[in-house]
């Protein structure tokens, strides 16, 4: 796996399990761009949704990584930016299919609805799987129309 620079976002409720993957993310010898959340104190997840999908558009990083609550309400967020296109992910085949077939560049995880080692394997499986291609790439290139 090569060394690159993968975002991180949260709100206050996903900010523990972000500072998790931040660390899992240096493990496996990447480098972290925190968009924040600091720190446990009350924040709107749209903020840090709209900055994640900023820093993807401006191609300060390709890919990221975003958590609040549920994980929706952020995915929504990051989503309403044309470059993102962020996956809620609950186990490690829907980090895969999301990888594999819609060329995800954004995870979203749920703090309050997987578990430490469900995320990091989520996270593991989403840097290690490469987009297929082939017949997926048409659908992909119609999300950029929508």
């Amino acid at each position: 796996m090569s060394r690159e620079t993968i975002a991180l976002a949260s709100d206050h409720a996903g900010y523990g399990l972000k500072s998790l993957l931040a660390e899992e993310l240096a493990k496996l010898g990447h480098n972290v761009l925190d968009l924040g959340a600091d720190s446990e104190e009350s924040v709107d997840y749209p903020d840090y949704g709209r900055a994640m999908g900023e820093a993807i558009a401006e191609g300060r990083v390709t890919r990221g990584v975003i958590v609040c609550g549920s994980g929706i309400g952020i995915s929504i967020a990051a989503n309403r930016n044309p470059a993102v296109r962020a996956a809620l992910c609950s186990d490690e085949t829907s980090a895969r299919l999301a990888r594999q077939h819609n060329d995800a560049n954004v995870l979203a995880l749920g703090a309050r609805l997987v578990g430490e080692e469900v995320a990091k394997a989520c996270l593991k499986v989403f840097l290690e799987t490469e987009f297929e291609g082939g017949r997926h790439q048409r659908r992909v290139d119609k999300l950029g129309q929508a």
